[in-house]
């Protein structure tokens, strides 16, 4: 018995043949969208995925911030942080060494 489609099942790659993809397609781009990977099957092998896109890095723009004025010590950001800043950087979510340390496990 066939999984329907449009139900995800957690965990676990969904495979869905394409006659039933062509029912249910824009469900499938939806949950595709949302972060799933969908492969297609045709005769019951797979033949092809659906992905989301990477989402494109946000574009910097120079002197964004230049409407809240100069900074009041400029020279504070060349000083090395103290130990306990330090261990608040790293507890936090911002800490970039977390963030890609997570994504490389």
């Amino acid at each position: 018995m066939e999984a329907n489609p449009a139900e995800p099942r957690p965990g676990q790659l969904r495979i869905v043949n394409v006659h039933q993809a062509k029912s249910h397609l824009s469900r499938l781009i939806d949950a595709a969208h949302g972060g799933e990977t969908i492969v297609l099957a045709k005769a019951g092998k797979p033949w092809a995925r659906l992905a989301p896109l990477e989402s494109e890095a946000p574009r910097r723009l120079a002197g964004r911030l230049r409407h809240l004025g100069p900074l009041s010590h400029p020279d504070l950001l060349r000083e090395p942080i103290s130990p306990e800043e330090l261990a608040d950087w790293e507890a936090g979510s911002l800490a970039p060494l977390a963030d890609s340390m997570a994504k490389a496990e």
